[in-house]
């Protein structure tokens, strides 16, 4: 498996306006196959607890200096903050996962079978591997490193295409806002 290089191609502080961009590239995607996987840094009891009801699956990992995890059966309130994430999960999981947020640094990122064809710019058909559209919720990049009181929507594309990702964005009516960078995931 390889990773796929995201660009932004929208900052705003108007959550409902990345989901509705969102929206508009997935009706350009082929969807036949709808996935969701969601990643959360985590700070508080409060959310944790909300998030742990939402995503009881999830993998988490302490952040920091303490070492706790999922994986060695933890407590995760006695090791925040720490980082959660799911995988596969159904497209249903994305309002009620926005809406436990709070103010927490988060990404939610649709996982499809692919790109259409782009003629424009010499491309055919983008399969499944690189075809991704992510929303960083309270953070400017894909490693939720930076948090911010805005929200910004990546596109995903294989580096061989990377002319694509220009060409999503005009497909919404936007440019491209940022450089081409390998997804973390």
């Amino acid at each position: 498996m390889s990773n796929s290089y995201a660009q932004p191609i929208l900052r705003t502080a108007n959550l409902s306006e990345g989901l509705r961009i969102v929206e508009q590239l997935l009706g350009i995607a082929d969807t036949s196959e709808l996935e969701i996987d969601v990643d959360v840094q985590v700070s508080s009891t409060p959310s944790l607890s909300t998030l742990m009801e939402l995503l009881p699956n999830a993998d988490w990992w302490a952040k920091g200096d303490s070492d706790g995890s999922k994986e060695y059966g933890d407590d995760p309130t006695a090791h925040l903050p720490i980082r959660m994430r799911g995988w596969a999960m159904s497209p249903d999981i994305v309002e009620p996962f926005i809406k436990s947020l709070g103010d927490s640094p988060a990404a939610v990122r649709w996982d499809f079978e692919g790109w259409p064809e782009a003629p424009e710019v010499g491309l055919g058909y983008g399969g499944s591997r690189g075809s991704f559209v992510t929303l960083c919720v309270n953070a400017r990049d894909l490693d939720l490193e930076k948090p911010a009181t805005d929200h910004t929507v990546f596109v995903h594309v294989k580096q061989v295409e990377a002319k694509r990702a220009p060409w999503l964005a005009t497909q919404v009516g936007l440019t491209v806002i940022g450089d081409l960078e390998m997804a973390p995931y």
